[in-house]
């Protein structure tokens, strides 16, 4: 009971300082917009930072004067707006460099931590573009930092360069704030024009107000007024220009240098750039993407990304690659490659909608070490449920007319996906939509396959994987890449022809006279998803790339037991992926050049007749013919060894392949990873004359996932 009346008296405290009146420090601007309150967050939108200075330094020397804990937020990298050394300033240094999560949340703790009752002065929002690019993320700062500031008491300023912002970003600060006021000077005079001035009011509170002296003074004359304003007018940029993000900027440049290549440095300067904000900051992949890239190829992936932000890890390894191939004069990769056609989502789209649906605060309470999986159990179920922003679900809407009734994946891309030491395998969604039905209906699928991806981010396992990684507290924002699914239509299905994963070394080689660094594949008729993930029962054909005819199984009658025996396919009629038997699918007729990759299973076949059963034949899955009759696993170690050369690291990929009309293979292109291993040897020294007795399992050779050699 005790507790309870506590924490109603705490919250009638929190009610009577809200609103209490402060000064600004300059008592004329008091009397413009009828003093300061408790709870205010001011945001000065100005022309020059020494006017921001002018107005932030009284409101801290009258803070002080009256005894207030004044807090500085220094991040930006003008000039200080109060020097170093002022007694009863605390000053915090947050790095924007970071990216938007580790700033905002470092900005959110240091806001917990201080209480309430603190005045704090921000360095100008403005600088924060030069890091993240986009007006979006500045927003979605301002609207999760401005109301848990209103909630504990405090009085914060902030400031705005005028016309650095689009005018939907300057709406949602001015929704957010409880005073904006715009700052400008003209012909030597300050002027004062509050824009807003939450719960107060007076006949003159929003009239533009000059200094005249000491004291701001409103402008009553409608003349005066007009010819103030329409001066101001003729000097701001243009009003389309206003109306753009600064990221829309920052190509509208970029293809401007596209105009001037001879202009080496600023398009190399800009090809930095852009990588940074939109490809990848992990230095080993960034220095791929610097090599293969040009600012051309920068500025058309532009063109398919939703939204802002860096397109995450599996979206940038699939592009890395294929430039990579498309560059090697070595060979004509690109009469063996289907094209893509991908979509990105960007990853501030995952940040955006945590911060409009209100969930950013329980998204804090997860990044600590009581709430990581409590709280994260709460948002994964919430994120599966919010509202995205209307300009979103526009571009959704235009992507799905592009595919229009294609089937689409959509595939996981975070950030620390896919890189370097992460695999982050089978953590988080990718999802098939059949994408059947009308434009309301698979926009539908579509949106619940997004927050389905988003919302497991926070399952369980990926928590405890990242737990385990010491990547709790990194920035893991989700992209999200979406492909077509590459394949065609077999009457009321659609799948490939056949698909797999490759690796650029072999650490199955069943025999000792293979070439771990030839590489291997594990292949499967129709979609890859049983190459991907291991079934229990189901078996893929596993092709060391030096020995391709060569199975790990050594008898004939081991063909049919371990080959596969069921096929994932979409099922166009029921709108979903289904999983069929390979004996199903094969009456069925589909007009599949089984011969490339089956051979008949006659035993099977003589009792099919002895039945009766027509229309009807047994294959086993082996893909002895394309193994022995074609150039395919030449190409597909090529591939391998010449991914694996740039990459300076071994790698395994994702796949499909489609029969062209003249029987040549088409291969897509679908994931590049390095590849995931504690390492190539760790040499154990076995104890020797071990007790026979004593040996529970012997073995000869090598086994999946890594092997123990002896030192002898």
């Amino acid at each position: 009971m005790l507790r309870g009346q506590e924490g109603l008296r705490r919250h009638r405290v929190r009610r009577n300082a809200q609103g209490e009146p402060v000064t600004s420090g300059i008592p004329s601007f008091d009397d413009v917009v009828d003093r300061l309150r408790i709870g205010d967050n001011v945001v000065w939108q100005v022309s020059a930072l020494e006017d921001y200075r002018y107005f932030a330094r009284s409101f801290v020397q009258a803070a002080l004067a009256d005894h207030r804990k004044v807090v500085y937020i220094r991040f930006a990298d003008h000039l200080p707006l109060v020097e170093d050394g002022v007694a009863g300033v605390t000053r915090y240094h947050p790095d924007p460099r970071n990216g938007f999560e580790s700033f905002s949340s470092e900005v959110f703790r240091i806001i917990t931590d201080q209480g309430e009752g603190i005045f704090y002065v921000f360095d100008c929002l403005s600088n924060l573009l030069s890091e993240w690019s986009t007006d979006l993320m500045v927003g979605n700062f301002f609207v999760i930092t401005c109301p848990y500031l209103f909630e504990l008491n405090t009085i914060a300023y902030f400031a705005l360069i005028r016309d650095s912002h689009s005018y939907q970003t300057v709406a949602r600060i001015r929704e957010t704030t409880q005073l904006l006021i715009d700052v400008f000077n003209e012909n030597n005079r300050m002027y004062v024009h509050p824009l807003k001035a939450w719960q107060r009011y007076s006949p003159t509170m929003f009239l533009p107000h000059v200094m005249e002296g000491d004291r701001f003074t409103a402008i009553v004359s409608s003349m005066d007024a007009a010819r103030l304003f329409t001066e101001l007018t003729q000097r701001r940029p243009e009003r389309s220009e206003r109306s753009l993000d600064y990221w829309d900027r920052l190509f509208m440049e970029a293809e401007q240098l596209l105009q001037r290549p001879w202009d080496t440095e600023k398009c190399q300067a800009m090809i930095n750039r852009i990588c940074r904000i939109m490809i990848t900051r992990e230095p080993r992949m960034s220095a791929l993407v610097r090599d293969n890239f040009t600012l051309e190829d920068m500025v058309r992936l532009r063109e398919r990304l939703i939204g802002t932000g860096c397109i995450g890890g599996k979206a940038v390894g699939m592009l890395v690659a294929r430039r990579i191939l498309e560059k090697d004069e070595t060979f004509d990769w690109p009469s063996q490659l289907e094209p893509h056609d991908s979509f990105y989502i960007g990853s501030d789209v995952f940040y955006t909608y945590l911060v409009q649906n209100g969930w950013w605060k329980l998204y804090m309470k997860h990044k600590t070490r009581a709430g990581y999986f409590k709280a994260g159990q709460i948002l994964h179920k919430r994120l599966q449920v919010g509202v995205f922003p209307d300009e979103v679900r526009e571009q959704f809407t235009r992507m799905l007319e592009y595919f229009g009734q294609y089937p689409i994946i959509v595939r996981s891309s975070s950030l620390l996906e896919d890189n370097f030491g992460n695999a982050f395998a089978g953590k988080y969604d990718s999802i098939f939509l059949v994408n059947q039905g009308r434009p309301r209906e698979r926009y539908q699928q579509f949106e619940d396959a997004v927050r389905s991806i988003y919302s497991s981010t926070m399952n369980e396992d990926a928590l405890a994987y990242r737990l385990q990684r010491g990547m709790d507290e990194a920035d893991e924002q989700m992209a999200l890449l979406v492909q077509r699914v590459s394949g065609s239509h077999r009457g009321h299905l659609f799948l490939p022809d056949f698909a797999g994963v490759g690796f650029s070394y072999n650490i199955y080689t069943w025999k000792r006279d293979m070439d771990p660094e030839a590489g291997m594949l594990r292949l499967v008729f129709g979609l890859g998803t049983r190459a991907v993930n291991r079934v229990e029962g189901d078996y893929p054909r596993i092709v060391a790339l030096d020995a391709p005819l060569q199975r790990p199984h050594g008898e004939a009658e081991d063909l049919r037991r371990f080959s596969q025996r069921e096929v994932d396919v979409l099922d166009l009629r029921e709108n979903k992926l289904v999983t069929m038997s390979v004996f199903d699918l094969m009456g069925q007729r589909l007009g599949i050049s089984l011969d490339r990759i089956a051979v008949k299973d006659h035993e099977v076949n003589q009792q099919i007749r002895q039945l009766g059963i027509k229309n009807q034949e047994a294959w086993n899955i082996t893909f002895d013919e394309l193994l022995a009759e074609s150039p395919y696993p030449r190409i597909m170690q090529s591939m391998l060894k010449k991914l694996e050369t740039m990459y300076q690291y071994p790698v395994d990929i994702e796949f499909t392949v489609n029969f062209s009309q003249d029987d040549s293979c088409r291969i897509n292109l679908l994931q590049c990873r390095p590849m995931q291993t504690i390492g190539r040897e760790q040499r154990v020294a076995y104890p020797e004359n071990i007790p026979e007795e004593q040996v529970f399992l012997r073995f000869d050779g090598n086994f999946f996932g890594g092997s123990i050699s002896n030192l002898n």
